[in-house]
């Protein structure tokens, strides 16, 4: 399985062939490899980033370094780590897939106060993505629900991206005054209005964007304002609803990797520079909301204004939330069944 992967990674590797380590005293040029396991929207930031980190790295300690990177849906890239692929570094689409691989004993407890923002590098909110004109009116999540409206969006049993939709969809009724039932019938209707589920936000994006399925499709921020620059005069409208749950994109260092092949200090230093303006300036200029301050001041004028936002804390935290909804014969197994064929 490992081969597999690494095969399938994409990354700017150098000096192949060389030994794992942060090298020896009196061996800096010594190369070392990590391989950062990520989500699939992430890819066109990284793609920017890691070279830069490679430079960074070679300038401060004298030691080359390649960084190679594996993307997929969230929760499939949690899986592969549990199943044995090496991430010296994660950057996942939910916090509550770096706990999965903490309850694996790949992660240490208190992951999340490694670095600021407990550990986030990115935020983000649901946009809702629609044709051109925004022919079917779609204004809020009440909107998605309208009998004979066609919505894409992914499979929360693969795609990080996919829950933070169900927990939006979820949230934006019960954080403005509706009942638990209220918003479990609410979800149902939006599923029932759901043409397929794809893998992973860019499966989505694609499956919209250029096969012309579905009316509207729930996304990342991020993905949304992609293809609105990239949507060659078809005029895409950008929904942002006012009242949205923040996304928060996780970092991890992979305790049990990094100490097996003495990683450790660059993993960490990855980890930090993610958090640097240098890194948070490209994440900002591919959608994500940055967490550095200083970047996020230059670049708040950037992303549409939310009034209020939510965050899973306010729905009882990830362990209660993965429980009620997405562990097996949770409130998502439930929708799922009672979706039409």
């Amino acid at each position: 399985m490992l081969a597999a992967s690494l095969a399938g990674c994409s990354g700017n590797p150098q000096g192949g062939g060389a030994a794992m380590g942060d090298g020896a005293a009196g061996s800096k040029a010594a190369p070392t490899t990590l391989l950062l396991v990520s989500y699939s929207v992430t890819k066109r930031a990284y793609d920017k980033i890691l070279p830069k980190f490679e430079a960074d790295w070679k300038q401060r300690t004298g030691q080359a370094i390649s960084v190679m990177a594996s993307y997929g849906g969230s929760s499939s890239q949690t899986r592969a780590v549990i199943d044995g692929l090496e991430a010296d570094l994660v950057t996942l689409a939910l916090p509550s897939d770096v706990l999965k691989l903490e309850k694996a004993g790949l992660v240490q407890p208190g992951w999340e106060q490694e670095l600021p923002a407990d550990s986030s590098i990115t935020h983000s909110v649901v946009t809702l993505l629609t044709r051109a004109g925004n022919p079917k009116a779609v204004r809020d999540w009440a909107d998605l629900a309208r009998p004979g409206l066609s919505v894409i969006t992914t499979n929360p049993r693969t795609s990080g991206g996919a829950r933070w939709n169900v927990l939006g969809l979820w949230g934006s009724v019960t954080r403005s005054g509706g009942s638990d039932q209220a918003a479990e019938a609410f979800l149902g209707r939006v599923f029932q209005n759901v043409q397929n589920l794809p893998r992973d936000a860019r499966e989505a994006s694609d499956a919209f964007l250029n096969r012309g399925q579905g009316d509207v499709l729930i996304t990342y921020e991020n993905e949304a304002l992609l293809a609105a620059r990239q949507d060659n005069g078809k005029g895409l409208t950008l929904v942002v609803p006012a009242l949205n749950i923040r996304i928060d994109g996780p970092v991890a260092v992979v305790d049990r990797t990094v100490d097996r092949r003495g990683s450790r200090r660059a993993a960490e230093a990855l980890a930090t520079y993610l958090q640097g303006e240098e890194a948070q300036e490209i994440l900002a200029g591919e959608g994500f909301r940055p967490v550095n301050a200083a970047v996020w001041k230059r670049h708040q004028a950037d992303f549409a204004p939310v009034a209020k936002v939510f965050s899973v804390n306010d729905l009882g935290g990830w362990p209660a939330v993965e429980r009620r909804f997405f562990a097996r014969g949770g409130l998502w197994d439930k929708i799922a069944a009672a979706r039409r064929p």
